[in-house]
């Protein structure tokens, strides 16, 4: 954990870590059957946000808990900066898509102490879930809009991957509020995701480098590659001979 010294938060963190990630995905689950299967006059509709909220609230629940646990508040607070837009979301009931700040939050929680140390799997699987709540997130939004681009999710999922990558062809493009705060977060990610795998590789090709380089330096001849053990022996012979010739050279030339 990364409250060090919070030793009651710590372990209430590692009592809900697993369960509260069992109910982000079932948010997740049930946001995904809102925004495809069903529309906001259908009678499931309304039932289905009734859990979106009872699992946001549980969320909050968790939040004020941890509050509570934490010997310094108000460094909580500052270090858990999505955790309190979770509190806050009923505070932007314009914006329905800070509630999926819940669950990203969550599950981001359990993938940074899972996969601490993997960073490819953490960024596969951070790109993944990313790349799937915005898509869910920018149709919902676009799709009943006037002169919307986006009238698809399979049009959201291929603005998703051009967006993320930092293409932007242009062709598809969010036109309401909504859509376009997803799209500033979503190009905000596409870059830090950039900078993370510049990083991850420049750091494997330094560790490979020297691991290379100790691994020389402490491995016996025997070990080594044939043609450099064999072009250090050859050295030895020219030195050998060399050292025979400076003998009989002192030879030749001492007096008689």
């Amino acid at each position: 954990m990364d409250d060090d010294g919070e030793p009651r938060l710590e372990a209430w963190e590692r009592r809900t870590d697993y369960p509260l990630t069992g109910l982000a995905v079932l948010y997740l689950a049930i946001y995904a059957v809102q925004v495809l299967a069903t529309r906001p006059d259908q009678a499931a509709w309304w039932w289905l946000d009734v859990a979106l909220w009872g699992v946001w609230a549980l969320f909050v629940v968790d939040y004020g808990v941890r509050i509570v646990l934490a010997n310094r508040r108000l460094r909580f607070v500052v270090r858990h900066p999505l955790d309190l837009l979770i509190v806050a979301a009923p505070f932007f009931r314009f914006l329905r898509l800070l509630r999926l700040v819940a669950a990203i939050s969550t599950l981001g929680r359990v993938l940074r102490d899972d996969f601490r140390g993997r960073v490819g799997s953490y960024l596969i699987v951070s790109v993944s879930l990313l790349s799937f709540v915005a898509a869910l997130g920018v149709f919902e939004a676009e799709r009943d809009a006037p002169e919307a681009s986006i009238t698809t999710f399979g049009d959201a999922l291929w603005w998703v991957l051009t967006t993320i990558t930092t293409v932007g062809y242009g062709d598809l493009y969010p036109v309401t509020v909504e859509g376009r705060l997803v799209a500033g977060g979503l190009m905000l990610a596409g870059i830090a995701i950039l900078g993370t795998v510049t990083a991850a590789i420049a750091t494997w090709f330094l560790e490979q480098v020297g691991a290379r380089d100790a691994s020389e330096a402490i491995a016996p001849a025997a070990q080594r590659d044939p043609a450099e053990a064999r072009h250090g022996e050859l050295l030895a012979e020219i030195r050998a001979l060399r050292a025979r010739l400076d003998v009989l050279e002192d030879r030749e030339q001492a007096p008689r």
